[in-house]
């Protein structure tokens, strides 16, 4: 590729020494590890800078052609948010009583899961993650997005931990079904709840459950 080809620019890249690079990655890891979701909230403010700083952390996610199919929709407005904890634990109720399969809720008893939301009410922010599984061209018509799926995930998981990163906690909240967060919230019809996500600090009694996650070794296959 020449220099200065048309739609290109220089990759900027800094090299750095293979000890600052396993020093580097082991501070991460040892950060993340110390992640952890937990449901319960203090209703402590939270300004509105480190949700705007954690969403463009989110959109540094690469994604298919670079079409960037999310919509992060930020909520403080106690009255939405109680307009959504109630619609979501209407779907939830229905979800745990009627339509939860038995393998679902084989995993789902030992974390002592159930319809009632107050995390949407206690955290000072939601955050609902919409997928776009179509794009508007600049003529108005609409075309599909590519990979929107895996770059929204990406997306995600970058949010998650941004938000760790800064001392937050969030919970990836994924009340079933999900449509009705499009209607509260006034998205288009191309938009689709992905996520819902509760960010705030931790209450003071906030509890997790207790588990350990998988040894490197059972997630990790080697073929050198």
């Amino acid at each position: 590729m020449s220099e200065g080809e048309q739609g290109f620019v220089r990759l900027v890249f800094r090299e750095l020494p293979i000890e600052e690079m396993h020093e580097s990655a082991e501070a991460f890891y040892e950060l993340m590890d110390g992640r952890r979701t937990t449901r319960h909230f203090s209703d402590r403010a939270v300004p509105r800078e480190l949700i705007e700083a954690a969403v463009r952390t989110a959109s540094t996610a690469p994604s298919g052609a670079h079409l960037q199919p999310w919509t992060f929709v930020a909520i403080s407005d106690q009255a939405l948010k109680s307009k959504i904890r109630e619609a979501a634990e209407d779907e939830e109720r229905r979800f745990y009583e009627d339509r939860i399969p038995d393998a679902w809720k084989e995993v789902l008893d030992p974390l002592g899961t159930d319809h009632v939301k107050e995390h949407i009410t206690e955290a000072p922010w939601v955050v609902v993650l919409f997928r776009h599984s179509q794009r508007e061209r600049p003529s108005g018509e609409m075309a599909p997005t590519y990979y929107s799926q895996e770059s929204c995930g990406i997306a995600a998981g970058l949010f998650v931990a941004a938000i760790h990163n800064m001392g937050l906690v969030t919970l990836t909240h994924t009340p079933s079904p999900m449509g009705f967060l499009r209607d509260i919230l006034g998205r288009p019809e191309h938009e689709h709840a992905m996520l819902l996500l509760p960010v705030g600090f931790p209450a003071e009694d906030a509890m997790v459950p207790d588990i350990q996650r998988k040894a490197v070794e059972d997630v990790l296959v080697w073929r050198e």
